[in-house]
C-alpha cells in the first residue's frame, strides 16, 4: 500500500498533500490536548509497532506481497488523532530513509494509512466494544476494526491507482502514470487484502493489544487503569519491540513486490511501454533503499534498518515531549 514515486499524477499527489495539511495541523492540536507530556515518548514506542509491522512482508495471492500497518492499534491506545501523527511520521521516515513509498506520494499514503485507516478502525472498534471492560470483547472489536480499516485503506489506494489511466493518458491512449484502470486495480488490491493482509493486520493488532493490556495495562492514554506508566511497567513493551526488531528479517522471506510498487523497468515489461509520466521523472534517492545498508548481508541490513527506524521515532517523540507544555488536562484524553 506504499504508493511509489510517479505512479500518481502530480495533480493527484498535490491534491492529497494539500488535503493532509489541515488534518496534520488539527491532529497536532488534538495530541497536545489529549496526550500528557509524560506519555508523549510512549507514542513513539507505539509508532515503532507500526513501523516494524510494515517491514513484515507477507506473500499474497497472485504472487505479490502485503503487510500490516497497526494504525488501529495506535488509535485504540492513544486515540485516532494521535495515530494520525504517529503513522504519518513512520511513513515519512520510511519514504525518506528507506525508499518505501514515494516522497511526492506522502500525502496519498498518509491519507490512506495514517488518517482513514485509524479512524475507521477506531470507531468500528468503539462501536463493537461499547462500554464493556471485558478483554475478550475488546480484542474481538480490535480485530474486526483493524481488518475492516486495512481493507478500506487498500480500497482507497486501489482507486487512486485506478483513476490515473482514465484521467491522464496521451493521444495514443497510453497511460501517463499507473496504467491499470479501476477494473484491474481494485480486484487485484482487494484480493490480497481481504484475505491474507487483512488477517495479518487483525493478528498483529490483537496480539500486541492483548500483550500490552496484560503486561503494561497503563501503556497509552486510552487505557483501562489511567495510571501513569513507570519505567518498570514499560519493560515488557520494550522487550516486545526488541523482539520484533530481531524478527524483522522474516519479512525478507516473501518474494516479489507489493501490487503497484514495481520498478519502472518491471512495469515496462508488464505493460509493454513506459508511461510517459514515469520516464525520466524525479525520484528520491533513499539513504538505505529497501532496508539495505551498504554491503551488509540482507538480514543484518534489515535489522539495522529496523533499529534506525525505531530510534528515530523514539527520538522524535521524546523531542516532542520536551517541547510540549508541562501540564495537560488528562481528563480530556
Amino acid at each position: 500500500m506504499h504508493i511509489p514515486e510517479n505512479y500518481l499524477s502530480p495533480q493527484t499527489c498535490g491534491a492529497l498533500d494539500v488535503a493532509m495539511v489541515p488534518i496534520w495541523a488539527y491532529a497536532i492540536k488534538k495530541v497536545r490536548e489529549t496526550v500528557p507530556r509524560e506519555k508523549m515518548p510512549l507514542l513513539g514506542v507505539a509508532a515503532a509497532f507500526c513501523f516494524l509491522a510494515m517491514m513484515f512482508n507477507i506473500p499474497l495471492p497472485g504472487g505479490t506481497t502485503g503487510h500490516a500497518v497497526c494504525g488501529t492499534l495506535i488509535a485504540i491506545l492513544f486515540g485516532p488523532w494521535a495515530a494520525v501523527i504517529a503513522v504519518s511520521i513512520a511513513l515519512i521516515i520510511q519514504a525518506f530513509f528507506f525508499g518505501d513509498g514515494g516522497i511526492l506520494a506522502i500525502g496519498a499514503n498518509c491519507f490512506n494509512m495514517a488518517f482513514v485507516l485509524p479512524f475507521v478502525g477506531y470507531y468500528l472498534y468503539s462501536f463493537i466494544k461499547g462500554s464493556s471492560t471485558d478483554l475478550k470483547r475488546e480484542l474481538v472489536a480490535a480485530g474486526v476494526g483493524s481488518y475492516v480499516a486495512l481493507n478500506v485503506a487498500a480500497l482507497l489506494c486501489a482507486l487512486e491507482f485506478g483513476i490515473q489511466p482514465t484521467l491522464f493518458s496521451d493521444a495514443a491512449g497510453n497511460a501517463l502514470y499507473c496504467p491499470y484502470p479501476i477494473s484491474v486495480a481494485v480486484p487485484a488490491m482487494m484480493l490480497g487484502h481481504l484475505t491474507v493482509a487483512g488477517a495479518a493486520e487483525a493478528v498483529f493488532t490483537i496480539a500486541i493489544l492483548a500483550f500490552v493490556r496484560q503486561t503494561s495495562p497503563s501503556f497509552g492514554v486510552l487505557n483501562q487503569t489511567g495510571a501513569p506508566t513507570g519505567a518498570k511497567a514499560l519493560v515488557p513493551v520494550l522487550v516486545l519491540v526488541a523482539a520484533l526488531v530481531i524478527a524483522t528479517p522474516l519479512g525478507l522471506i516473501a518474494e516479489g513486490d507489493a501490487w503497484g510498487e514495481w520498478s519502472t523497468e518491471d512495469l515496462t515489461e508488464m505493460v509493454g511501454y513506459t508511461p510517459a509520466g514515469m520516464e525520466g521523472a524525479w525520484e528520491w534517492e533513499a539513504f538505505f533503499p529497501d532496508y539495505s545498508i551498504g554491503a551488509m548481508p540482507d538480514v543484518a541490513g534489515y535489522i539495522l534498518s529496523a533499529v534506525i527506524g525505531v530510534a528515530l521515532l523514539v527520538i522524535i517523540f521524546r523531542l516532542a515531549a520536551l517541547a510540549a507544555k508541562p501540564s495537560v488536562d488528562f481528563s480530556r484524553a
